[in-house]
């Protein structure tokens, strides 16, 4: 079921989201909804939060592009993004490796907006999976990226955030119109 996506300012994507403490039905329903709305709207990832659910359960999908990473390691052992993607994870620790990189980035909680983020280019992730299993997963590039912008929504913080001043000041008018619009 396609679910109806939260826009800027809504409080929920603010909040830090509760651990997931397990994958019940509910909860895999959740992600099998996350996954579909996510495809809806063409994007390459979804947190909960930005559907109004305040878990640390989120979806990512970056295997369109194979070229988007130059390696990918599940629990050590080489992978490829069909084999991980659409990858759903919960209660994410990241470390974050690696020179930090500029690149645009979007959300699907702020229609039309783009900026540029700085983002280390390499991730090493422990999540767990809705088996119950823990993986680590190391990559770099878009799905690297992406895992660290859905990780940060489970914790409060949206891209925005992490804009430069200077780009910050830019999208002040977009914001505030945005707050009037959805707020």
């Amino acid at each position: 079921m396609i679910r109806k996506i939260v826009f800027y300012p809504d409080p929920v994507l603010r909040k830090p989201a509760a651990p997931v403490t397990d994958a019940t039905a509910e909860v895999r329903a959740l992600a099998e909804d996350m996954i579909e709305t996510m495809y809806d709207a063409e994007g390459v990832g979804l947190a909960a939060p930005q559907i109004g659910v305040s878990l640390q359960l989120a979806v990512v999908d970056v295997s369109h592009d194979e070229e988007c990473i130059s390696y990918l390691r599940v629990n050590g052992e080489d992978a490829t993004l069909g084999d991980i993607c659409p990858l759903v994870f919960m209660n994410p620790e990241l470390e974050l490796l690696g020179d930090k990189e500029v690149e645009s980035e979007g959300c699907l909680s702020f229609p039309d907006l783009r900026g540029e983020i700085i983002r280390p280019f390499e991730v090493k992730a422990t999540l767990q999976t809705l088996d119950g299993k823990t993986i680590v997963i190391e990559t770099d590039g878009l799905f690297a990226r992406a895992m660290q912008h859905e990780t940060d929504h489970l914790f409060g913080k949206l891209f925005i955030d992490r804009m430069s001043s200077a780009r910050k000041l830019a999208i002040k008018r977009q914001l505030k119109e945005m707050q009037a619009e959805f707020g």
